[in-house]
């Protein structure tokens, strides 16, 4: 019996949309500073809240849930908790840079028309375990998912997008009045800005500077060595 001809996939994208993919990721930012008081038009934020529920997610649970923030006075209290925690924070960074860090804005809740607090249910297929029975943590990873979908998104329709870690969850779910059983994964500050940075900001600030792909790509196990032509690829991208 002859064994079936399978024609393998072909990308649908034109050469302009498969770049215009890769230009939204490699030119995402996290931004901090540059947002301009310009509101951001529902039909826009509509489109990128459709793009986060269509990130992938284990299982299909969908686990997620926006909280949208634009009231001055309620940012202004989360603003709050970021100092605190940024104060908490400093501590545990090395003498020699806590200059530095000082010297980072670390957030643009205050300036940003638009606050988004994206959480997982963690109860939502409490009952349906499917991809979770071993690894629990994948509907947070899903979660991430969606950042990540409406982040890019945003950055093909001109929104600058920050992402604000440095706050205590407890606080923030108590002051948004989240159920216990929900977990805050991300606290974003959306709107329009006055440029996006030719590199990530810490890279020009000297925090980090972003690792050489080559070195973290192995082959077959930990560390293992291959992969050489792949490898000169990647050097030369």
């Amino acid at each position: 019996m002859q064994a079936e001809t399978i024609t393998p996939t072909t990308t649908d994208f034109d050469a302009a949309a498969r770049d215009a993919v890769y230009r939204a990721i490699f030119n995402r930012r996290d931004i901090r500073g540059q947002f301009l008081p310009r509101p951001v038009p529902d039909e826009i934020l509509a489109r990128l809240l459709t793009a986060a529920h269509h990130a992938p997610s284990v299982g299909y649970m969908q686990p997620w849930n926006f909280i949208l923030i634009r009231d001055a006075e309620r940012k202004a209290r989360i603003r709050d908790l970021v100092c605190r925690a940024s104060a908490e924070e400093v501590r545990h960074i090395e003498d020699a840079r806590q200059v530095l860090y000082r010297s980072l804005k670390l957030d643009g809740i205050i300036e940003a028309p638009v606050n988004l607090c994206i959480t997982c249910d963690r109860s939502r297929t409490a009952d349906a375990p499917l991809g979770r029975w071993h690894n629990p943590e994948m509907d947070l990873y899903s979660t991430v998912c969606a950042v990540q979908n409406l982040w890019l998104a945003a950055r093909a329709e001109g929104i600058g997008v920050g992402w604000v870690s440095i706050l205590d969850k407890d606080e923030l779910k108590a002051l948004l009045g989240i159920p216990a059983q929900i977990t805050p994964v991300a606290y974003l500050c959306l709107g329009y800005v006055s440029d996006f940075a030719n590199k990530p900001e810490l890279e020009n600030k000297g925090w980090r500077k972003r690792l050489a792909l080559d070195e973290l790509v192995f082959s077959e196990s930990w560390a293992g060595n291959g992969e050489a032509p792949l490898k000169t690829l990647i050097k030369s991208a």
